[in-house]
């Protein structure tokens, strides 16, 4: 039973293979028509004198300015600035070094406690 089951699996497997190679054959083989060109009558040319074109000039496009709309400005009280007086710098003049003079005693007088 089982060499019979795989006989038939394997007929059944050449028969697919040459199915499959039947049709790549054909693909091979198939024949491209052509498409016949339609023939296009030729117009005959008149002799006719070629006119200059004149080349058009691009006019330049002006930009629109955008107008700014003007805020009312409200108007602030000016404050009177009080003016500051500047200081004259001082020229530091250099101070001469004193000789320091001894000081005399004074005697003291005895002060009468009664006036004679």
């Amino acid at each position: 039973m089982l060499r019979e089951e795989k006989k038939k699996k394997k007929r059944e497997r050449e028969k697919r293979r040459r199915r499959i190679e039947k049709k790549k054959k054909k693909k091979k083989t198939k024949k491209k028509t052509k498409k016949k060109k339609k023939k296009k009558k030729k117009k005959k040319k008149k002799n006719k004198k070629k006119k200059k074109k004149k080349k058009k000039k691009k006019k330049k496009k002006k930009k629109k300015k955008k107008k700014k709309k003007k805020k009312k400005k409200k108007k602030k009280k000016k404050k009177k600035k009080k003016k500051k007086k500047k200081k004259k710098k001082k020229k530091k003049k250099k101070k001469k070094k004193k000789k320091k003079k001894k000081k005399k005693k004074k005697k003291k007088k005895h002060r009468h406690l009664f006036n004679d």
